[in-house]
């Protein structure tokens, strides 16, 4: 999924301060899309102004909290993904057609696709940052298949839309803070609470 992120190599910043800017988060976004079109047979409709409201958003609160992350660089790049998650999520840019055949609902981009275009999307840019900055490669982890997880994630997010960055830190194989999900705290035995169901 990474691949689709290739508009972002085409500039001569690193991808952590490429995708803060509007122009490449969109271009990134809509390449993205299309290869998340192509993998589920869906079709997705994307609103530009939504998107863009979402990016804001994102924008604004990565930086209300980057002071944080000196001295913990790589849990802030897991957090702000979440974050970019927690806006596509609140903005809800995307719809998507009813499947023309029988979606797989038992698979999670069958399930919800919009969601599942979400984090996978983030999910690949903060792969692209870790990659770049740190060396460090991911594993997919067991939860991003696991439709009760995705179950849960939606509720939950529904509840309250900071659960959705600690969802994120969960499909990305990290201890989230369930405690205060929008708060980027650098992990403490204390924050590691148990998920909510």
């Amino acid at each position: 999924m990474k691949d689709a992120l290739h508009v972002l190599d085409k500039g001569n910043l690193p991808v952590r301060k490429t995708i803060r800017r509007a122009r490449w988060f969109i271009a990134s976004f809509r390449d993205f899309l299309g290869t998340v079109e192509n993998e589920t047979q869906r079709h997705f409709s994307l609103d530009d102004a939504k998107l863009m409201s979402a990016f804001t958003a994102w924008f604004r609160a990565f930086e209300a909290q980057k002071y944080k992350a000196k001295e913990h660089r790589l849990e802030y790049v897991t957090f702000a993904a979440g974050l970019m998650l927690r806006e596509l999520v609140r903005h809800a840019p995307v719809t998507v057609e009813p499947a023309s055949g029988a979606a797989d609902a038992e698979a999670p981009a069958g399930y919800w696709p919009e969601g599942y275009l979400y984090v996978t999307f983030c999910l690949a840019v903060r792969e692209a940052v870790i990659e770049q900055d740190f060396s460090l490669v991911n594993e997919t982890t067991p939860e991003l298949g696991d439709l009760r997880t995705w179950w849960s994630f939606r509720e939950n997010s529904l509840e309250d839309i900071n659960m959705a960055v600690g969802f994120f830190e969960r499909f990305a194989g990290e201890t989230p803070n369930w405690s205060m999900p929008g708060l980027f705290l650098p992990q403490e035995p204390e924050n590691q609470l148990s998920p909510p169901q």
